[in-house]
């Protein structure tokens, strides 16, 4: 007989109580075995997303789903540090980030995952590149971390499976947005993987799934919080996400943007995020090395030819192009005043870079190259953005996406800081 009912933690939280250790270790473990039915764990869900929970609650749900699985152990001579984004649009920085660390000296293992709706996935990115493969046994991740000092694959099974289970049930219960269940669903998996420091790029804006900067604070606040309690040093980096990152939003064009940075060229903001983010990685992983010097000397490019060839990937090979390409130009002359993240990634989604539901494919080649930024001057008829699919049917719904999207005035704001706030745990 179990120790407690189910019924019983339903009613705790929608009344508002706190839950005990005993009740989170009970019910995540009985839920990812299968002893707690999905429609009690969808009360319990919606409980959490209504009433909240303490931070102390949050640390011991993230501790029970790291419990419900195993949890890497990585054994290799570099300090191991790791990156994650909450996710935005033409959020390729993973792809040089990855390399870039690892040429200064740290070990980087980087278990992503796929694109779900307007934001982009890492593996999706990837897999346009000929060759390349996702799934690594934890042996291959363990050698290739050593031997390359760089690894971005899929996470194997074994690792917080209730949160897997726990993930699907959110996407169908309207629960995904609630701040402790992103925040354990995030840490539990990063901290299974078994890095040593963890830095947290967490979006705000139109693009972002944290619409504000102080629901992006509120969620980094508990992510920090998270890694202190688990002797995880976590640093998270609030930025903006209410324009796309770079001019690159799709698969195979994000690669190829990504590689240009890597040669020392690419968009200043993906340069700026990529190092910025670099740099606190270091410092937790305890290295004194300028990760700007090393990324125009072109160490960190090596290192992304040996990280995609020790994945069977041809870092030479020529990438995907797509068999249609629609340009949109601007109806009147004057300054691009504005180009919503939101709207590009639902464009770049319905075009077939993203995917409605985890098990739609995608297409390597869709996206948008935005051929404008907002500040730069355009004149009536010159090309904006640039869509780019192997559905020509896909167009229509890609240019209802863009309405209102994009402005043109007579001057723009200057822009901000793509780094607003730095959180340290």
């Amino acid at each position: 007989m179990s120790a407690f009912a189910a019924v019983d933690v339903i009613r705790t939280k929608r009344d508002g109580g706190t839950l005990s250790d005993e009740q989170i270790d009970w019910v995540v473990d009985a839920y990812t075995r299968g002893d707690v039915a999905e429609e009690q764990m969808s009360a319990l869900a919606m409980a959490i997303f209504l009433r909240g929970m303490t931070s102390a609650e949050i640390s011991r749900w993230t501790h029970a789903m790291i419990a419900s699985g195993e949890r890497l152990s990585l054994s290799v001579s570099r300090p191991t540090v790791d990156k994650h984004s909450t996710g935005g649009v033409g959020d390729k920085i993973t792809l040089p980030l990855a390399p870039l660390v690892a040429a200064c000296g740290a070990a980087v293992p980087q278990l992503s995952g796929r694109g779900l709706g307007h934001t982009g996935g890492t593996l999706d990115k990837l897999e346009s590149i000929p060759g390349w493969r996702a799934a690594l046994s934890t042996s291959e991740i363990q050698s290739q971390l050593e031997d390359v000092g760089a690894v971005v694959c899929a996470a194997t099974s074994g690792l917080a499976p209730a949160d897997k289970k726990l993930y699907a049930l959110r996407d169908v219960t309207s629960t995904v947005e609630s701040i402790p269940l992103i925040a354990s669903s995030i840490m539990s998996k990063k901290i299974a993987e078994g890095a040593s420091g963890l830095v947290l790029d967490v979006k705000f804006g139109s693009g972002a799934f944290m619409k504000s900067l102080d629901q992006a604070r509120s969620l980094a606040s508990a992510l920090t919080s998270i890694g202190a309690d688990h002797g995880v040093p976590t640093t998270a980096l609030l930025t903006d996400m209410n324009v796309p990152l770079g001019r690159a939003v799709g698969n195979a064009v994000e690669v190829a943007e990504s590689v240009d940075v890597l040669k020392g060229g690419g968009p200043a903001d993906v340069v700026a995020l990529t190092v910025a983010l670099a740099r606190e990685m270091l410092a937790l992983a305890g290295l004194d090395v300028d990760p700007a010097a090393v990324l125009a000397s072109g160490e960190a490019y090596e290192v992304w030819c040996r990280m995609i060839a020790a994945q069977g990937g041809d870092p030479s090979a020529p990438l995907p192009t797509p068999s249609h390409v629609h340009v949109v130009t601007a109806p009147s002359s004057g300054v691009l005043a504005s180009l919503d993240a939101y709207a590009v990634g639902v464009a770049a989604w319905r075009l077939g870079a993203g995917r409605a539901r985890k098990e739609d494919p995608v297409q390597a080649a869709a996206g948008i190259l935005c051929l404008a930024k907002p500040g730069d001057a355009v004149s009536e008829g010159d090309p904006l953005l640039e869509l780019h699919t192997d559905t020509p049917d896909a167009v229509p719904a890609a240019l209802s996406a863009l309405e209102g999207g994009f402005t043109i005035a007579s001057s723009a704001p200057e822009p901000g800081p793509i780094v607003v706030e730095t959180i340290r745990s």
